[in-house]
């Protein structure tokens, strides 16, 4: 017989059968809601680790000042500037720890005291890039003058602390900016401290003895270890998030690009004559 099934009337009781198509259009939902609420806490966690291999490597780096208040590699620490230092130390310390419990906070739901906080970090990183900057002139100032770090005198040298400074305070400002965006928030935040760990990890000659004298250290001067470590930790997220974060990889290649600029720039005349008038 030609034409359409007769439809029989179901048995009391008995519930209709989901298609399998609706069934499964209904567990990729849930899939993608499930994904979308652990990225963002995925994300967070990230941070709040990858700030605190950034603490440790500090503690590591400076461990001579915390521990002995001494100046690497074991000299005291210079009087005219000891105070300075002192402050910068202190600054640096607490900006790291914060830079640890943000983003734990906002993971917790304490989205109020991480408000708080936020306003007294834009303040504290301010406080770092005008004593940074005091720092980096000052310390080029006291120091031997043919004492030579990466390759480069002292004069040259003082391209590493003050693009240091820089970028610490770009990445902030845009941090800060995008305060209310977290998917650019959060990579500018950490990327302002990765911007500055040069100087800790440079303490550490086991990092840095293996490109001495190599085109890594011409190209990039005290900075390979820092933008090794920022690669491997954008590898990290990706794989931890199963995603790319634009940002994080666009604010990366800003970073890397202005260590190289800065190691290039460190030899020039036009270099040279500009830190010989900021040192006086």
């Amino acid at each position: 017989m030609l034409g359409p099934e007769p439809s029989w009337p179901k048995p009391p009781g008995e519930r209709a059968r989901p298609r399998a198509g609706a069934a499964l259009a209904i567990i990729n939902v849930a899939d993608m809601n499930s994904s979308v609420n652990a990225s963002p806490r995925r994300s967070r966690l990230f941070y709040s680790m990858a700030s605190g291999i950034l603490l440790v490597l500090a503690l590591i780096g400076f461990r001579m000042f915390y521990l002995q208040l001494q100046a690497f590699p074991g000299r005291p620490l210079t009087p005219p500037i000891r105070s300075l230092l002192m402050a910068h130390g202190v600054l640096m310390t607490a900006w790291m720890v914060l830079a640890v419990i943000q983003p734990l906070l906002v993971a917790g739901g304490r989205r109020h005291v991480h408000q708080v906080l936020g306003s007294v970090g834009t303040v504290l990183a301010a406080s770092i890039v005008v004593v940074g900057y005091l720092v980096a002139v000052q310390s080029a100032r006291v120091n031997p003058p043919d004492l030579k770090l990466f390759g480069l005198n002292q004069k040259e040298f003082l391209t590493v602390p003050l693009s240091g400074v820089a970028t610490f305070g770009a990445f902030v400002f845009v941090g800060v900016w995008a305060r209310r965006r977290p998917e650019i928030h959060r990579p500018m935040m950490f990327l302002a401290s990765l911007s500055v760990i040069a100087a800790a990890m440079g303490r550490m000659p086991a990092l840095n003895q293996w490109y001495a004298g190599t085109w890594l250290e011409h190209w990039l001067s005290a900075f390979v270890t820092t933008l090794v470590l920022g690669a491997l930790l954008l590898g990290i997220k990706s794989v931890l998030e199963r995603r790319w974060d634009r940002w994080f990889a666009l604010g990366y290649c800003a970073l890397a690009a202005v260590c190289v600029v800065s190691s290039l720039v460190a030899k020039t005349g036009v270099w040279v004559q500009f830190a010989s008038m900021l040192l006086g």
